[in-house]
C-alpha cells in the first residue's frame, strides 16, 4: 500500500514538473529589448546603469522561471527588466540626438568658418588686385612723365608733336597718345582736359586758334584710338600761360605744348567737380 501512495506522489510530481512552463512571453520580450539597447554603439557611454540593471533583472526572471517559481513573480522581474531596457534606449536615443545637434552645429561652423575665410580671401584679393592697379596706374602716368600740380595731375606733350605753325599731328607723336589711350582704357572713369598752349609770336587770335587746333587735334586722335568722347575736352589756351620766358628760342618752345589734365578715379578735377572750362 505504501509502495503504491509513493509511486502515485512521484507521478504527480512528474506531471507537475512536465507541465511547468519552460518560457515566458514578457521574459522574451525583456530580452529583445535588452539586446536592442547592447547593441547600440551608445549603450555603454548613455545607459551602462540601465543595460546593467535590465540584465540583472532579466537573470531574476529566468532563474524564476527555472526554479518553478510563481508566473507573477517571473513576469514581475521580466517587467521590471523591461522597464531598465526601455529606459536605457530612451537615453540612447537622447544621446543620439545630442551627438546629431553637436556634428550640426559643427557642421554649421565649419561652414561659417570657410565662408569667412572665403570672403576674408576675396577681400585680399580685392585689395591686391587693387594694389597692382594702382602701381599700374602709377607705373603708366610715370612712362608719360606726369606731374601732380595744383590742377591735379598733368601730362605735357612738346612742340614735337606739330610742325612750326601747324595743327597736324606728326608720326613721333603715336607712342605718347598711344600710351594716353592705353592709360584711359584702363581707367574708364578718368577724364581729361586737353589744353594747347603757343608761344607769343603772333597775334592772339592766331595763337588762340592755333592753340585750340592743336588740341582738337590731340582729342581726336585719342577718340580714334578708343577713348570715349565724352571723357575728352579740348580747350586752347592760347599764349596766355607760358611756363618760360618768350625772349629766347628755348623759352618759346618750351611754351609751344599741349597739356593733359586729369581727373581722379570719380572724373573730378582738382579745380572742380566738372570739366573745367579755363583756369
Amino acid at each position: 500500500m505504501r509502495n503504491l501512495i509513493g509511486i502515485a506522489v512521484a507521478g504527480a510530481l512528474l506531471a507537475a514538473c512536465a507541465t511547468a512552463p519552460t518560457h515566458d512571453d514578457r521574459v522574451d520580450e525583456a530580452q529583445a529589448e535588452i539586446q536592442t539597447l547592447a547593441q547600440d554603439p551608445l549603450a555603454q557611454q548613455a545607459a551602462s546603469r540601465d543595460l546593467e540593471e535590465a540584465r540583472a533583472r532579466l537573470q531574476d526572471a529566468q532563474n524564476a522561471l527555472q526554479a518553478h517559481q510563481p508566473l507573477s513573480t517571473v513576469e514581475h522581474l521580466a517587467y521590471l527588466a523591461q522597464r531598465h531596457a526601455e529606459a536605457g534606449l530612451a537615453r540612447v536615443q537622447a544621446e543620439h540626438s545630442r551627438v546629431a545637434l553637436a556634428r550640426a552645429q559643427e557642421e554649421r561652423t565649419q561652414i561659417l568658418l570657410a565662408a569667412r575665410a572665403r570672403e576674408a580671401q576675396g577681400a585680399q584679393n580685392q585689395v591686391q588686385s587693387t594694389r597692382a592697379e594702382l602701381a599700374q596706374t602709377q607705373q603708366e602716368l610715370a612712362d608719360l612723365k606726369a606731374k601732380q600740380t595744383d590742377r591735379g595731375v598733368v601730362v605735357t606733350l612738346g612742340d614735337v608733336l606739330f610742325d612750326t605753325g601747324q595743327a597736324t599731328l606728326k608720326p613721333g607723336a603715336d607712342l605718347a597718345l598711344d600710351r594716353l589711350a592705353s592709360y584711359m582704357t584702363a581707367n574708364p572713369q578718368t577724364k581729361i582736359v586737353v589744353e594747347g598752349h603757343t608761344d607769343s609770336v603772333g597775334t592772339d587770335e592766331y595763337n588762340d586758334a592755333l592753340s585750340q587746333r592743336r588740341a582738337d587735334a590731340v582729342a581726336h586722335a585719342l577718340i580714334a584710338r578708343g577713348v570715349s568722347a565724352d571723357d575728352v575736352r579740348a580747350i586752347g589756351r592760347g599764349k596766355n600761360y607760358p611756363v618760360a620766358t618768350n625772349d629766347t628760342a628755348a623759352g618759346r618752345q618750351q611754351n609751344r605744348r599741349v597739356e593733359i589734365v586729369f581727373s581722379d578715379q570719380n572724373g573730378r578735377f582738382a579745380q572742380g567737380a566738372n570739366m573745367p572750362t579755363g583756369r
